[in-house]
């Protein structure tokens, strides 16, 4: 289908959108897209400028990410500064921006009533922005803090290394994001004032003809369209053009080359790269979709499959890597075994046997076609998503693609081209190829050091004949290209529910299983959710048992993948995972055969072997997992231990990791009789399923395991169903738990600051999210704007199985987590008086955004099933919450929310609760080992066991009997 635009450009549209679309240009040769949707409850634009990080002057790396900062501030029309952020926020929304290499995306949504002067301060951004000189260093002092959260992920880390070995007179090479060195201290040493640079790449780049503009709202489109050259005419046009990069950034020396790289995290990984014509240039014929589906692919026979089998790796991708409309690269990426890595040369001969594979088989039409059909089936029923993320997607298209297709870019390959396939398949050869092999194993062992992030690398050449040799020493395994694909959905008609149910009905309850039923009456999607939580005491009643489950959980899956790999193909998706208390089944996807894959797996629990092989590859993934958790962010850390001290079933993962070299496949072969032979099973059904089917569904399941002459499971004992217990922190205790950082390299500390208020209560909560809705900007601009203390800070909502709280999680290299504390509570009194001065007018109006951001609707069956799904985890079960906040929101009054504050939030109110949990980094650990006394202090938290036991549980929601009224 098509929407016709004003200059009769015909874009290409899915079957199911019912969306309006229009394109124009502005005379400042502004192209917009215009979106009408009357049934959205947000609004949201997006606008993307032709310029980013490549565009960088020499000497000033990370200016282009600098200013995507500094337009936040202010405007000459709105001066007060971070008056933009304070407008979205109080008007439901949320706003965001990134550097690219070669655009700045700047986006916003809002609520409805909100949006023209939302539209009218974003506008402001690329019109008269002030960029003011006292903000300037803040926010380099951003950027740095930035950058410093990102020098120890391997991600960031490896992508940067790529950068580097390749030519320094190409962008690629470039450092991007910036730092206090490259923005601060290098230009004042060269007598370069920053401030100026920045205005002066403002003026240059900034230029109406190099931008792009969605905009999304449940206006018409005329409306739409008058809102948009009213507000956007004013962006001057320089006529600049775009920047162009020619030329690949790799030249022969950054060719036929193997390096090796030292990670942070435990686990081995191989990345291997070619230069390829860029991709974008034949998006319609989608070389690189074809190669990376066979490449990629994990059935019988594949490349990975063989790896696999051969106990080498445990995940590979294929497909496009980094590019742009002048360049492009290819990536084949394979998480590979301790075994696997000794094994290098073996796999990457296989791979290169895999590329010959496909070169004598020849490019075949059947595949193509099956996979555009996938493809195409996708486009027409993609899930609806949240306005914001719709428009951020459409205008990073609208630089590449001609105008018709800006909503579908090349995610529909249409073209059969067997010559343009081939072209690029050859591009996949041994004297083109950049080899990055990744472990731990090469410390000490290499001569270099990436200049940004410090990684240590060393660089060898590999050439042809070499590796035509590890081909041929490579072991003689069965390649094949993939069968026809027996999972793709044939049947996509829509059932109609016999009647209309707008919460989730219990369909069904017997001492095996309570099943919950919820057809789609929302979405007109061909698709279904099916969860089945089976609660088995013996899965969590010790760390051992956490482990092994665990380790079932992942085995389940491994044994499947060959088998499943083509549903996910085709658009059905499923994981077995562990579960507070057991393990759970979750299938997403085309409902056609949904039926087929949920029997496969059940079939494939209920006969459960233990394969020692896969036992042992599964084992050191797991113990990888675990050994990677001390090299989590230190904010990570801290929610991690506030979890640990607040939830009265939760193992500590370093006792896990402590089992798990003793655990053998033996003990898995004896444990997983005993975890199923009790259960109950808590099930969730939802989407293009009739009542019928879901309940055959069941019943099919409860057959396998608790029906036949020697049943698996046994119903659970009352005693045994299982709670959610949450420690209740005593009034007027300020509550502290200090650990030094797990990785010794991390400067960063952190704080979360947590003020617990009370049990899922409907008056409660709307006063606790209002609170929290009014004071969480304030929050981010005192603490992380103005005072600086770290780019990651943040103010939320906490929500442990219902007990409801709020909390503030700021990581910092400024500051340690002691004096930080102290920032939070002098915020919090800083806000007091800004609460007592709120008019009645801004009171309405939060309430009003409050009530509209509740009444915001399920975009998708994904999160309308996610929704009800966490009250039937927490065993809160109020399915109609939404309605209920929103008609208690409607009686608040501004006195009871400032009596709430007093009661609860307030610094020394009596009836506070807080508990501040303080991961203290490098950079700030002579400084907490100084400080630190000896002796308990009050609140002082030395033994997080022997506090969860000293202090009372609230009751839980969880496992209580006769607590679902039929």
């Amino acid at each position: 289908m098509a929407a016709v635009c004003k200059d009769d450009v015909e874009i290409l549209k899915p079957r199911t959108d019912k969306r309006e679309y229009r394109r124009i240009v502005l005379k400042n040769s502004l192209q917009v897209l215009l979106i009408s949707d009357p049934e959205t409850d947000k609004c949201a634009a997006a606008m993307d400028v032709g310029v980013g990080s490549f565009s960088d002057p020499d000497g000033l790396e990370g200016l282009a990410h600098f200013l995507e900062h500094m337009l936040f501030y202010a405007s000459e029309k709105y001066p007060l500064e971070d008056s933009y952020s304070k407008y979205i926020a109080e008007h439901g929304g949320s706003t965001n921006a990134f550097t690219a290499s070669e655009s700045t995306n700047f986006h916003f949504d809002v609520t409805t009533d909100g949006f023209e002067e939302a539209v009218d301060r974003f506008a402001q951004f690329f019109i008269k922005p002030l960029m003011s000189a006292d903000a300037t260093t803040r926010e380099i002092k951003a950027v740095d803090s930035e950058n410093k959260k990102n020098l120890l992920s391997d991600g960031w880390r490896m992508s940067q290394l790529q950068r580097h070995i390749s030519m320094e007179g190409h962008p690629y090479h470039k450092f991007s994001t910036g730092n206090w060195d490259t923005l601060e201290v290098r230009p004042k040493a060269k007598g370069v004032d920053t401030r100026q640079v920045l205005l002066k790449f403002y003026e240059e780049n900034y230029s109406a003809n190099l931008m792009h503009l969605v905009v999304y709202s449940k206006e018409s489109l005329d409306k739409i369209q008058s809102l948009v050259q009213d507000k956007f005419q004013e962006i001057r046009n320089s006529n600049r053009s775009f920047m162009s990069f020619p030329g690949q950034p790799c030249s022969s020396e950054h060719l036929q080359i193997l390096v090796r790289a030292v990670p942070i995290k435990e686990g081995n990984k191989l990345r291997i790269v070619w230069p390829i014509t860029p991709a974008i240039r034949y998006y319609k014929e989608g070389p690189c979709r074809y190669l990376g589906h066979l490449i990629g692919h994990e059935g019988e026979g594949s490349l990975f499959y063989i790896l696999k089998k051969l106990g080498w790796a445990t995940g590979l991708y294929a497909g496009k890597g980094d590019g742009t409309l002048e360049f492009s690269f290819f990536q084949v990426v394979i998480d590979l075994t301790d075994a696997g890595h000794d094994h290098m040369q073996n796999i990457v001969g296989l791979l290169f046997k895999n590329i010959q594979l496909l070169q004598q088989s020849g490019v075949c039409k059947w595949i193509f076609d099956e996979l555009s059909a996938v493809c195409e089936t996708d486009f027409h029923y993609q899930d609806k998503v949240h306005p914001i993320d719709y428009v951020v997607n459409i205008a990073l298209k609208m630089r590449m693609y001609p105008p018709k297709d800006w909503l579908v870019g090349s995610s529909m390959p249409s073209n059969f081209n067997q010559g343009i396939i081939q072209m690029v398949l050859n591009e996949l050869s041994p004297d083109k190829v950049r080899i990055f092999w990744v472990s731990k194993k090469f410390g000490g062992c290499t001569d270099m050091v990436e200049p940004w992030y410090g990684t240590a690398y060393s660089i060898e050449k590999v050439t042809t004949s070499r590796i035509q040799e590890w081909m041929s020493l490579a072991p003689n395994e069965n390649l094949h290209l993939p069968a026809p694909n027996i999972f793709i959905p044939t049947d996509l008609s829509l059932k109609d529910p016999e009647e209309k149910i707008k919460y989730p009905v219990l369909l069904r309850k017997s001492s095996y299983s309570r099943v919950w039923y919820k057809p789609d009456t929302m979405f007109s999607s061909p698709k279904a959710y099916v969860k089945i939580d089976f609660n088995c005491p013996y899965a969590s009643n010790s760390p051992e048992a956490q482990v092994l489950t665990s380790i079932f959980a992942r085995l389940v899956m491994d044994y499947l993948n060959e088998y499943a790999y083509y549903a996910e193909v085709a658009g059905l998706y499923y994981v077995v995972s562990n579960a507070e208390s057991g393990f759970k089944v979750t299938l997403d996807g085309y409902n056609h055969k949904l039926r087929i894959l949920l029997e496969t797996v059940v079939d494939k629990i209920a006969k459960f072997e233990v394969k020692p092989d896969r036992f042992s590859v599964i084992k050191e993934r797991v113990t990888q997992d675990y050994q990677n958790l001390k090299f989590q962010k230190p904010y990570h850390q801290a929610m991690y231990y506030c979890s640990l001290l607040l939830e009265d079933d939760l193992w500590p993962w370093m006792e896990e990791l402590e089992v798990l070299p003793n655990i053998k496949a033996e003990d898995l072969a004896k444990f997983v009789p005993m975890m199923l032979s009790r259960a109950f099973l808590e099930c969730y059904m939802a989407g293009n399923i009739e009542r019928a089917e879901a309940e055959s569904m069941i019943e099919h399941v409860e057959d396998i395991f608790f029906k036949s002459s020697n049943p698996i499971c046994q119903p659970l004992f009352p005693s045994q169903h299982l709670t959610n217990r949450v420690v209740k922190l005593e009034r007027g205790m300020n509550y502290f738990y200090s650990k030094e950082g797990l990785n010794p390299s991390d400067e960063n500390s952190a704080l979360l600051h947590y003020i617990q208020v009370h049990r899922d209560d409907i008056m409660l909560n709307v006063k606790l999210q209002l609170f929290a809705l009014v004071a969480k900007q304030p929050a981010f601009h005192q603490l992380r704007s103005v005072e600086q203390l770290g780019y990651i800070t943040f103010l939320e909502r906490r929500n442990d199985s219902g007990i409801r709280g709020l909390q503030f999680i700021i990581q910092s290299t400024v500051k340690g987590p002691e004096h930080i504390d102290l920032r939070v509570q002098s915020f919090l009194q800083m806000f007091e008086t800004q609460l007592y001065k709120m008019t009645h007018d801004e009171f309405k109006s939060n309430v009003n955004a409050l009530i509209d951001m509740k009444l915001e609707k399920h975009k998708n069956l994904w999160e309308e099933s996610w929704f009800y799904w966490k009250e039937i985890a927490n065993g809160t079960l109020k399915f109609d919450r939404i309605e209920a906040e929103v008609a208690a929101l409607r009686q608040l009054t501004q006195p009871e929310l400032i009596d709430f504050f007093n009661e609860y939030i307030k610094v020394g109110a009596p009836q506070k609760r807080t508990l501040s949990v303080r991961v203290v980094g490098k950079e700030h650990l002579a400084e907490y080992k100084a400080t630190k006394s000896e002796v308990v202090q009050p609140g002082e938290i030395d033994d997080i066991f022997s506090f969860r036991k000293s202090l009372p549980l609230y009751g839980s929601f969880r496992g209580c009997a006769g607590h679902v009224k039929l």
